[in-house]
Parts: structure tokens; C-alpha cells; sequence
């Protein structure tokens, strides 16, 4: 407890380059209700010292060369649901938002955001509540208006017409690869270029490879 009387707050930091680990862990220090549990330099050793240290919070970093934070993240989160994960990285792309938040991240957070700030949202983690930064929030929000990736209805059967039909085989072609009728594969194709859009089996082709639908 401090001397306010609120609880101690542990956080664990996770990042590959040791200048940020110094920093974060001299930021911890300015706040009373704040304590440095432990360190890692990598998502595999975070994972190893969290049944050591039990941090309440853990600031991870995105992108580390071993294991990303998102999976890492995730695997804490399975092993221990108490400990809170902050993303705390330096890229703001939409699938790292996105990937951080689907792995059980509670925050998401730039690292030029100010002591105080990142200060708050361990609080707030410590409490269940989340906390994104502007460019974390905008970046769902663009990603939330983008129209969906094309192939996302294709039955299994079909993607795999599909990846024939990118190998270059005909309906005769697949349909013996596949042991079934020319009819029933004409009936997939015409329902691939339904689904996909498109007019021909080149523009379904050219689409399947330029938003890689298939292997």
C-alpha cells in the first residue's frame, strides 16, 4: 500500500531494446503506487517470468524478434486472465491494433505518450478498463469502414476450385483432380465469380492472388 492508501500497482515490462526497458522502469519510479516487478526482453521469456512474478500489468511491446507481442499476449492472457496486458509500441497500423486488441489486450498505447498518461491507463488496467490512443481509436475506425475482403463467404469446397482455377486447370481438369461432374464444378465456378464479383475466371484468379485467397 502507499501512504494514500492505494494499492501497489506491479508492472512487468517487455521490450527487446534494453534503452526502453531503462526508460519505462525510471518512469515507474516518479509514481508512488507504481512498482517495477521484472523485465523481458522477449515474448518467451514474458511468458516463463509471469508464473514467477504474477505482474499485475505487463507493457508490451508490438514488435520484438522472437515472438510479436500479439501472440504473446495472447498466451498470457490464456495462462493468467488476472494479468492485464498494455500494447506500448511505436506503430499504429490497423492489423496491429486490431491484432493486439483480439489477443486480450486492454490498451493500446503509442510510446511518446506522456508519463501521466501512460501512468493513467496502468491505473485503468489495474481496474479493468481500457484505454486506447487517438491513433489506436482512428486506426478501428478506418478499419471498421473498409468495405469486407472479397472470398470471405467462399465455402471450403470452392476455395478449392478456386486454387485449382489458379493453377491454371479447366472445369474438366478439376473436376477429374476432385472426382466429381464438370456439372457440379461449373456450378462452383459460376458461384465463385458470384461471390468474388467478377465477370471471368482471369478476374477471379487476379483477385484470389492480389488478396491471397488461396495458398
Amino acid at each position: 500500500m502507499t501512504k494514500s492508501g492505494s494499492p501497489i500497482i506491479r508492472v512487468m515490462l517487455v521490450d527487446d531494446h534494453a534503452m526502453v526497458r531503462r526508460g519505462l522502469a525510471t518512469f515507474l519510479k516518479a509514481f508512488d503506487d507504481l512498482e517495477l516487478a521484472g523485465e523481458a526482453e522477449s515474448g518467451e521469456s514474458a511468458i516463463q517470468l509471469c508464473s514467477d512474478i504474477q505482474p499485475d500489468v505487463i507493457l508490451m511491446d508490438m514488435v520484438m524478434n522472437d515472438m510479436n507481442g500479439a501472440v504473446a499476449t495472447r498466451k498470457i492472457r490464456e495462462r493468467y486472465p488476472n494479468i492485464q496486458v498494455i500494447a506500448l509500441t511505436s506503430f499504429k497500423e490497423e492489423e496491429l491494433v486490431k491484432g493486439a486488441l483480439e489477443a486480450g489486450a486492454i490498451g493500446y498505447l503509442l510510446k511518446d505518450v506522456s508519463a501521466d498518461d501512460l501512468a493513467k491507463a496502468i491505473r485503468a488496467a489495474q481496474a479493468g478498463r481500457a484505454t486506447l490512443s487517438p491513433e489506436a481509436a482512428q486506426a478501428l475506425v478506418s478499419a471498421s469502414n473498409k468495405p469486407p475482403k472479397p472470398g470471405l463467404d467462399l465455402t471450403e469446397r470452392e476455395r478449392t476450385v478456386l486454387a485449382l482455377m489458379v493453377e491454371g486447370l479447366n472445369n474438366t481438369q478439376i473436376a477429374a483432380r476432385l472426382v466429381i461432374s464438370s456439372s457440379t464444378i461449373k456450378s462452383h465456378v459460376s458461384s465463385i465469380l458470384s461471390k468474388l464479383g467478377v465477370a471471368s475466371r482471369t478476374e477471379a484468379v487476379t483477385l484470389a492472388l492480389r488478396n491471397k485467397l488461396v495458398n
